[in-house]
């Protein structure tokens, strides 16, 4: 879209211009500009590396790596073309390269970062007062890579990839830097193209229904019978076995404070008072980490203990078996036992 300037009362229009006419470059100049504000196209992004290659071919270079507010990493790709070329498989590789990364490493990639940028800084207290943490919390750390690509244009076949990439659970966003010549004053117009910001949250919600929906084809029979206390209790979904174990759990026999030493905080959460589940949607969506729609927040799922009110998280995988395992470990008075369900091994 054309960007005008209001000048003796007429609209007068910004003639656009490229980088390579301006003579700027992406390493030297876009990523140099934007290491430092990176803000400007990936809010709440902590950057911690640039020109990244942790991996034999040194061909391979990771324009800017980052970190958000959620611990998730996300790669930062540059290109100043007017189609972005390539760049979304580029980025796609990046990504799986980098997915196995600790916070353990992190640190260490981004002491090394400082270090090249003569900053004096400690890497390790800089990361955890950026996402607000007081410890390490690797279980949390990392959960998954967003990929943040950034170019003069997009073509057609680019934006299509992206869009079906991001359909089938990739979080792949496009932003694109297009200059413009101000009469000697260069311009930078930065739009989101991908997602729509105005179509950003049905759009995710889309997504994360699809996602959802697959999910549950996929596991829709892995069912388990489960025993607590010599009772038994068939056919449970690995969500509906967690919500069981949890509350029984935490009918007496366990506390809040134990049972967020095997779950994070992230998928069990405690509050104050005794709530209802309006309340409870409510402080969840006000944190804005994950949506209250993905915990089990109707009245009669919440779990009250005392004065305190507890909600699980809905969306559990492979990961339950092991929570379930620790929790039958943790509270062996419970005698939890779990199997899977006979028809689903017919």
């Amino acid at each position: 879209m054309p960007i005008y300037r209001i000048e003796d009362k007429q609209i007068v229009p910004v003639e656009p211009t490229t980088f390579e006419e301006q003579g700027l470059k992406e390493r030297s100049d876009l990523q140099a500009l934007l290491k430092s504000q990176i803000d400007v196209i990936s809010p709440d992004t902590w950057v911690v590396a640039e020109e990244f290659s942790d991996w034999e071919d040194s061909r391979l270079r990771i324009d800017l790596l980052g970190i958000d507010r959620d611990a998730n990493l996300v790669v930062i790709e540059l290109k100043r073309t007017e189609s972005g070329g390539h760049m979304e498989l580029q980025a796609i590789r990046y990504a799986a390269m980098i997915s196995t990364l600790t916070f353990d490493r992190l640190v260490k990639i981004y002491e090394e970062y400082l270090s090249r940028n003569d900053a004096e800084k400690d890497a390790k207290y800089e990361l955890l007062k950026f996402l607000h943490w007081k410890d390490p919390k690797e279980e949390e750390f990392g959960q998954k890579v967003r990929i943040v690509l950034a170019s003069a244009e997009f073509s057609k076949e680019l934006t299509t990839s992206v869009l079906w990439l991001n359909d089938q659970g990739l979080d792949i966003r496009c932003v694109r830097m297009a200059p413009c010549d101000n009469d000697g004053q260069i311009l930078l117009d930065v739009q989101t193209v991908i997602p729509i910001p105005e179509a950003e949250g049905y759009q995710v919600g889309i997504r994360e229904k699809k996602q959802r929906e697959r999910a549950s084809r996929k596991s829709g029979r892995d069912k388990y019978d489960v025993t607590i206390g010599g009772e038994q209790y068939t056919e449970q979904t690995k969500r509906g076995m967690m919500l069981l174990i949890v509350s029984k759990v935490l009918d007496g026999v366990g506390t809040p404070e134990q049972v967020l030493k095997i779950i994070p905080e992230s998928r069990f959460k405690c509050y104050e008072g005794n709530l209802r589940s309006e309340q409870v949607r409510e402080r969840i969506d006000a944190e804005g980490r994950w949506p209250s729609r993905e915990f089990f927040c109707k009245d009669e799922e919440l779990i009250h203990v005392g004065d305190k009110t507890c909600v699980l998280y809905k969306i559990w995988r492979r990961e339950a078996l092991d929570a379930v395992e620790r929790l039958a470990e943790k509270f062996p008075g419970l005698n939890i036992t779990f199997e899977r369900s006979a028809q689903d091994d017919a």
